[in-house]
């Protein structure tokens, strides 16, 4: 990796982080989601993936709601999903201007924001409950309210906010794409 793309990890990793600690009081409505994803459709699957880990490695090691080793490594791996998803979404869409048909890739990105979600959500509900040995149906019985929230406030983010930031943050490097 050269040196630009680990700043770009490193400053990714750093809004990510933030702006979860700056949302704890609101649960399941986060920013990190949006923010790994983007960074895998700007710079690629590989780079936003390593967002998504480093931020969880980071953020899950000074967790506000606790540490747990199992379900820290099962939240790198889920959040890693969306740098990945962002990576295939870019590559699917090909040269697609974002600045034409905004609603429906507005409704697009909302769908890859919700489904990684779902993945999320169930991953770390089966992880929470082999940890505290809990049937998993239990665990997503109780923990289904909170994958809704999650799942919803993702729809809603991605599909109001990765167009204008996209086109936004493509400006500031002058990438016309």
């Amino acid at each position: 990796m050269n040196t630009v793309k680990i700043a770009l990890i490193a400053t990714f990793c750093a809004l990510s982080i933030g702006t979860d600690y700056a949302l704890v009081g609101v649960p399941n409505v986060k920013l990190m989601d949006l923010i790994v994803f983007l960074g895998g459709f700007l710079f690629g699957s590989v780079v936003g993936s390593s967002i998504g880990i480093v931020s969880w490695l980071i953020y899950g090691s000074i967790n506000p709601y606790g540490f747990d080793p199992r379900i820290w490594v099962a939240t790198m791996l889920a959040e890693s999903v969306y740098g990945i998803t962002g990576g295939l979404l870019r590559k699917a869409l090909g040269s697609t201007s974002l600045s034409s048909e905004r609603l429906r890739l507005s409704i697009l990105f909302a769908t890859m924001g919700f489904l990684p979600t779902v993945l999320y959500d169930l991953i770390t509900n089966i992880v929470y409950a082999s940890v505290y040995n809990s049937p998993i149906i239990v665990a997503i019985f109780f923990g289904a309210p909170f994958a809704v929230l999650h799942e919803g406030a993702n729809f809603l983010i991605f599909g109001v906010c990765s167009v204008p930031t996209i086109v936004a943050l493509r400006k500031l490097r002058k990438d016309d794409r």
